[in-house]
């Protein structure tokens, strides 16, 4: 029997209060793993600054990003990947993000996460938090090792729209059987995705994203405001 409903669940800023991507290359800068640290967390930073402005490709953010994984060994990347999810990710899986995905997978929903973060970074992440299905940007994959390009389209603006139809037909599904189809995003950068689901839901969303929003009397929720809270 199908489920009648999805829960669709970006990942960055929306699910965990840090940016995956962003603290993935920078843990691989200041651990001293890709070269020269200064010169890796300065081209981080300005592809973070271009992200939140909007100006930053999916391909852009692939040739650093997948850059920094390529050509090295694989038993090198998942010793990485273990120390940066115990050192970043999983004091940063906090229970309020936990407890809503818990209630869309108790509820029978089907769930995935849909992030443009690349799949080998978000992967052990999705299981963290519970999920079977994740829609993330795939790395290249050639004779054991990384290319450092992407394959097919990036899960990303509308990209995501295209990858989730392609994930739900080779489940034997569509988006228009289900009763209600939420969408959990904070950035702007969804709002393709956003715009065809029932059930948008602007989550910790940014300054122009609340504004929307708040236009489209679309629902929104702030998972981490005692964090904000703290820092105040």
């Amino acid at each position: 029997m199908s489920p009648q409903n999805l829960a669709l669940f970006d990942l960055d800023h929306t699910l965990l209060p840090l940016d995956s991507d962003y603290q993935w290359a920078d843990f691989l800068a200041r651990t001293g793993r890709v070269g020269d640290p200064i010169e890796a967390q300065r081209l981080n930073e300005e592809l973070m600054d271009r992200y939140n402005a909007g100006n930053l490709s999916a391909e852009e953010s692939a040739e650093f990003m997948l850059g920094l994984i390529a050509n090295q060994p694989r038993e090198t990347l998942m010793q990485w990947q273990e120390a940066f999810m115990e050192e970043v990710i999983f004091p940063a899986i906090l229970p309020q993000a936990q407890e809503l995905v818990n209630k869309h997978l108790a509820q029978g929903d089907l769930c995935a996460i849909v992030t443009a973060t690349n799949e080998f970074v978000t992967s052990p992440i999705a299981k963290a938090f519970g999920f079977k299905h994740l829609i993330a940007t795939i790395p290249e994959f050639e004779e054991g090792i990384f290319t450092g390009r992407i394959y097919g389209v990036p899960s990303f603006q509308a990209g995501k729209i295209t990858r989730v139809d392609q994930w739900l037909h080779e489940l034997g599904l569509k988006r228009d059987l289900f009763e209600k189809v939420w969408f959990y995003s904070d950035s702007p950068n969804d709002l393709p995705l956003m715009e065809v689901v029932s059930d948008p839901v602007a989550t910790n969303p940014s300054d122009r994203l609340r504004q929307i929003a708040q236009e489209r009397n679309w629902q929104i929720i702030d998972l981490f405001d005692d964090l904000l809270d703290a820092k105040s």
